[in-house]
């Protein structure tokens, strides 16, 4: 299988570097079963396209990934997913979520925004994301 630059977001203003975005996004793919052991990456070209972003901050990534053994280069098709980077159990998944999510209510308060209406916003891009 291979995944589609489509599946990955990028948000140049989150402080993040994209780089270290797209990283997060194929361990989590990983972690979550949606990317296998042997199954391809976008190539850096395509991801940059898509993303619109220079194609030497997807080849960073994807270095990245490769010096962690997480990805393997495959001569003439890309890079394929090497190993399970993180196969933990529920509560190992949901440790490596939390402070990603911290952030969120920290910078929704930081907004002003009610628990109601945070709540209600990731209930609206689960179903986002589910569809």
């Amino acid at each position: 299988m291979t995944v589609h630059p489509q599946q990955f977001e990028v948000h140049p203003s989150s402080g993040v570097p994209i780089y270290v975005q797209i990283i997060e996004q194929v361990q989590a793919m990983i972690a979550g079963g949606i990317l296998k052991q042997g199954d391809m990456l976008p190539s850096v070209r395509q991801m940059a396209t898509e993303l619109g972003v220079n194609p030497m901050t997807i080849s960073k990534a994807y270095s990245k990934l490769e010096a962690e053994e997480v990805v393997e280069r495959v001569r003439g098709k890309g890079m394929q997913v090497r190993k399970m980077a993180t196969e933990g159990s529920q509560k190992e998944r949901l440790n490596d979520l939390a402070p990603l999510m911290g952030q969120a209510v920290v910078r929704g308060r930081q907004l002003g925004l009610t628990d109601a209406q945070i709540l209600s916003l990731v209930r609206q891009l689960l179903k986002e994301f589910t569809s």
